[in-house]
């Protein structure tokens, strides 16, 4: 469980990230949309998870990829933004997010299953 310090930097984080990908959709998303879905920081604060979806989602593979090979352009980005209020800049591992997917295919396999009426 993430003490207040740790949610409250993460949330910080996630509000940060938000703004600088949406300046800069192109450059970071390949023309996808993308929403940050959470942000997990370590106990120490030294490393900041980072999950997204993508949609397409099909598309998700190579964002993650284009994102690791920028992580550096965005943690400095980061530390543009948050580095007056933090004293170290985590660094950052990015992570697609697949709730939301694999939700719609539970509610496929559920929806499909054939269930007798019950007997009264």
């Amino acid at each position: 469980m993430e003490s207040k310090r740790q949610h409250q930097y993460s949330r910080q984080i996630q509000k940060d990230l938000g703004e600088i990908f949406q300046r800069d959709t192109r450059h970071f998303f390949l023309d996808n949309l993308v929403s940050i879905m959470g942000v997990e920081t370590a106990p120490d604060l030294s490393i900041a998870k980072i999950y997204f979806s993508v949609f397409p989602v099909q598309n998700g593979a190579k964002v993650l990829e284009n994102l690791n090979d920028k992580k550096s352009e965005v943690r400095w980005r980061l530390g543009k933004r948050i580095g007056k209020s933090i004293r170290k800049i985590p660094e950052l591992a990015f992570f697609i997010d697949d709730t939301a997917e694999e939700a719609s295919r539970m509610d496929q396999i559920i929806n499909h299953l054939n269930i007798p009426p019950e007997k009264t």
